[in-house]
């Protein structure tokens, strides 16, 4: 039996505003944001913030929309803590007009799509739904996203900030919240002003199962390896031609198939996964992505990957290959665990929400991974979001509820520790 939510707060109504508005981020633009739809939520938000109450609204050039909810405690000593969102969706799927279907007092059964009847969300393959029996659950109508990822934390997020600002009784010091763009292609920290923020430490609302606290993820590089051949005309071509598309499906085809892939990894595994092929006869671009736990790792996949692509090349004469890494990011645990304090706190504030903490890896990275290294220490808390980035996403109310108790709760733990100065 799931214990209710102690704070009542409009998060969900506020949700169902978030997910109307179309914030799919992109690779392929030069902006910043990507996409212009992330500017109508941001300034949507910043002018809730006013609304609400909230001091210290501002929005920058880049979109980050920061505020503060205003300390009630006479101690002097507390630490400014942070809670932040993103309000762009993945790429991989339309988040355009959605629309949000409500299915009441779930009943343990797989939930069909009404949009799509052969989009089916199984309970066998979706085994997070075995505690969700009586709750409300939502999900897209089954031919676009629902956008809980991350709009679920943006609202859990302003729903506790308007609840504390509306609360003065309840303890807790300044509260920085912060909403910003373009998560999910990987840039979302990219003009993040951490002394602008001005907070001890943070927490993304940006994880999956009700009570899971993360404090390590992947450390992430990215790798091009462009394969140059020589084309000309293919009816004159003998002897002359060297298809780079050959050489690069013979350098994909040489990566392990039994290991060190996304699909036949988990766990603390590490994998390599090419993921985009920019092709032509000339020239081809393989673009892959590097992922390990422990980051001495990284360097001992790329240098498999570079073996394995002088390799290819080696069977084309007249073929060459250039291998370039870019880092992405790096494991938090390697800053987080020089601030036990703010695992610690954020472990208490889920027991007082009435759950047992999960401290559970991320098989990814979130804008915290960044954050931390740039000095704001940001680990990862449950919003509630499953399926992410697909049709098939979806989020319990009660989840989102308690996920506002957890935010609320934490504001009063740091006070309560804190050491009057």
């Amino acid at each position: 039996m799931m214990t209710e939510p102690t704070y009542k707060t409009n998060c969900v109504e506020r949700f169902l505003d978030y997910v109307k508005i179309d914030t799919q981020s992109t690779e392929e633009s030069d902006t910043y944001p990507s996409t212009p739809g992330q500017l109508d939520l941001l300034r949507l938000l910043k002018k809730q913030c006013e609304e609400i109450g909230l001091k210290d609204v501002t929005m920058d050039d880049y979109g980050y929309v920061f505020a503060t909810v205003p300390a009630t405690s006479d101690k002097k000593g507390v630490p400014v803590v942070g809670f932040l969102a993103h309000v762009d969706t993945s790429p991989e799927m339309s988040g355009k007009d959605v629309k949000a279907v409500f299915h009441r007092d779930y009943d343990g059964g797989d939930i069909v799509l009404p949009e799509d009847p052969e989009a089916v969300i199984t309970a066998d393959g979706n085994p997070a739904l075995a505690s969700q029996v009586g709750n409300d659950i939502i999900t897209s109508s089954g031919t676009t996203l629902l956008g809980a990822d991350n709009k679920a934390g943006v609202a859990e997020i302003m729903a506790a900030a308007e609840y504390l600002v509306s609360h003065p009784e309840i303890p807790h010091g300044d509260i920085r919240i912060g909403f910003t763009p373009d998560e999910e292609v990987g840039t979302g920290t990219r003009y993040f002003d951490v002394e602008k923020f001005g907070a001890y430490c943070a927490y993304t609302m940006d994880g999956e199962t009700l009570g899971e606290l993360q404090v390590e993820t992947f450390s992430a590089d990215s790798i091009t390896a462009t394969v140059h051949g020589f084309n000309t005309h293919p009816g004159f071509a003998k002897g002359k031609m060297v298809n780079a598309i050959k050489v690069a499906a013979r350098f994909i085809d040489s990566l392990p198939s039994d290991s060190l892939s996304p699909e036949t990894t988990d766990g603390y595994d590490g994998f390599v996964h090419p993921y985009m092929m920019n092709s032509s006869v000339d020239s081809t671009a393989v673009k892959l992505l590097v992922r390990d736990f422990n980051t001495p790792g990284l360097e001992e996949k790329e240098d498999l990957v570079e073996k394995l692509a002088l390799e290819a090349v080696s069977a084309y004469p007249g073929s060459s290959v250039e291998v370039v890494v870019e880092e992405s990011y790096r494991n938090m645990k390697e800053v987080l665990d020089n601030h036990p304090d703010v695992r610690d706190n954020a472990l208490e504030a889920i027991r007082r929400a009435g759950l047992e903490p999960a401290v559970e890896p991320i098989r990814g990275g979130t804008d915290g991974s960044r954050l931390s290294f740039m000095g704001l220490p940001t680990p990862n808390i449950f919003a509630g979001e499953h399926n992410f980035q697909s049709r098939f996403e979806w989020i319990s109310t009660h989840d989102m509820h308690t996920a506002v108790d957890v935010i609320i709760e934490l504001c009063k733990v740091w006070e309560e520790r804190a050491s009057q100065s």
